[in-house]
């Protein structure tokens, strides 16, 4: 089975790019966060991975689960 690596969208010079995790080069480079979260999140999609969306800052701001929750919520 091929690792899930999360999927991270992070500041760029050039705009926005998507990173997986332990990647060296970036996966895609995008003008605008929005762009990149959309593509990023297909991918996180796509692989069952997670999303995590960094601010220009480089501090997360926001995290989304893709696969299969191991800790589902009861009720």
């Amino acid at each position: 089975m091929a690792s899930k690596k999360h999927q991270h969208v992070v500041p760029h010079p050039e705009g926005w790019a998507i990173k997986g995790a332990g990647n060296s080069k970036y996966t895609k480079i995008l003008t605008t966060q929005a762009d990149a979260i959309k593509a990023a999140r297909g991918i996180a999609k796509n692989q069952g991975s997670e999303l995590v969306i960094h601010r220009r800052n480089g501090q997360i701001r926001e995290k989304n689960s893709y696969g299969k929750d191991p800790f589902p919520p009861k009720g």
